[in-house]
């Protein structure tokens, strides 16, 4: 149950950190989608942490928002042990 928590937590803060991101470059969804031949409506889900990331679509991303993809990680995270 708790690693289930990590997990989705996780998502959800890396899909905060997606948008914070694209909300800094004055990019809507579709703009960004447009730069990086992802769906909007994925980016979206992405965004939400409704969907698990995969490490191409990270790629695809990082070009589209013109940044290193260690940027994505830059947040914090603490894992629940208990």
């Amino acid at each position: 149950m708790v690693k289930d928590y990590n997990k989705n937590n996780f998502q959800i803060l890396f899909g905060k950190r997606i948008k914070e991101l694209r909300k800094n470059r004055n990019l809507s969804l579709r703009e960004l989608s447009q730069r990086c031949n992802l769906d909007y409506s994925d980016i979206a889900k992405y965004e939400k942490g409704e969907v698990n990331i995969q490490l191409s679509t990270i790629y695809e991303l990082a070009k589209g928002l013109q940044i290193s993809p260690k940027e994505f990680f830059n947040f914090e995270f603490n894992f629940h042990t208990d």
